[in-house]
Order: structure tokens, then sequence, then C-alpha cells
């Protein structure tokens, strides 16, 4: 009997391990933002005199693995990830990237400034665009990246969409999942 009981421990902290494994991933993945915000979607602002688009990203901390979601209506419209000349000129010719589904995900896997406009020129002399510009990552597992410059000052406090501490929230999502799975093995 004494070798089923150690063999079952043995199995309990092998699964252990795995789900602390598949934790430690599932921490380090990003955060979804929706462009503009939970009810924006990528459109025309109804002021083209206003950067609703820029507004927005100034309020929200982005970092390195954070996706951004364009919400429009891909019969109409479109998203280009473009050079900042590209960005000031509303020059749609040569995109870095095209988004066109209507539903489109971008992953930030750099620190830096990235420019984004409508696919429709026109839209984006309306001011359908954004520049989104993304935090130098302090952590030891990515290398600085050797053309940035100075460190900026943070942005202010971010909208409720942003989770503020989020590093907090995943080692306390963690820990308490770590817990539960602890109990169920236990009983």
């Amino acid at each position: 009997m004494a070798p089923s009981i150690l063999s079952l421990t043995r199995n309990s902290y092998q699964i252990l391990g795995l789900v602390c494994l598949l934790l430690l991933v599932e921490t380090s993945n990003g955060f979804e933002f929706k462009v503009g915000g939970p009810t924006s979607s990528w459109t025309v602002p109804s002021d083209p005199s206003a950067a609703i688009y820029n507004h927005w990203a100034e309020k929200t901390r982005f970092q390195i693995g954070d996706s951004l979601l364009f919400v429009y209506d891909n019969s109409r419209d479109s998203v280009l990830h473009v050079t900042e000349d590209d960005y000031n000129n509303c020059n749609t010719a040569s995109p870095l990237h095209k988004l066109s589904d209507g539903q489109s995900s971008f992953r930030l896997d750099r620190s830096g400034p990235y420019y984004f406009i409508s696919g429709v020129a026109e839209n984006c002399q309306k001011n359908e665009k954004l520049v989104v510009v993304v935090m130098a990552d302090r952590s030891s597992s990515h290398k600085p990246d050797d053309t940035a410059s100075s460190p900026s000052p943070p942005p202010p406090p971010a909208e409720e969409e942003t989770p503020s501490n989020r590093a907090a929230f995943a080692t306390a999502g963690a820990f308490a999942t770590l817990l539960g799975f602890s109990l169920v093995l236990v009983i």
C-alpha cells in the first residue's frame, strides 16, 4: 500500500508543477484593449478636428505583449500599421501591415511608438488615426531596446479598462488558483 500512496504523492506534485507552469505562461500574456474604449469602434470621429483615438491612447498604459482590438465595418474601412511619416501624411500606399477583417487584433511586441491610420485616406485626414506608445520593459526577461533614448515619464492614471496593477492581480490570481488546486488534491 505504501508504494501507491508514494505514487499518488509523486503524481500530485507533477500535476501541481504543470499547473504552476501553465499559470506562469498565462500571467505573461498581455491585455487586449478595444481601440477607443469599451463602447467605441474604429470610425471617423464625429468631430474631425478632435484626435479622440490619441486622447484615449494617452490615458492608457500599453506594455509589450498587449494587443489592440480594432472593430470596424470592413466593407467601408480597414486599419493600416504605418511609419511615422506615412501617419503624418495619411499615406495609405505602403503600410507595414494591413488589417481588414472588421475585428482585427494587433499585438504590440516591442516598446516604442506604433502608428495606425484608416485604410481610406479621406478618413485618415478626418483624424481616424492613432499613435500608441508601448512602455519599455523593465524586467530582465527582455533585452533593452538599443534604439530607445531616456525613459519618458509615465502617462496619467489609466481608465477602468486598464488594470493598473496587473502584476498584483496576476500574482493574487496565481496564488488563489494554486491554493484551490492544492485543496482539491488534499481532499
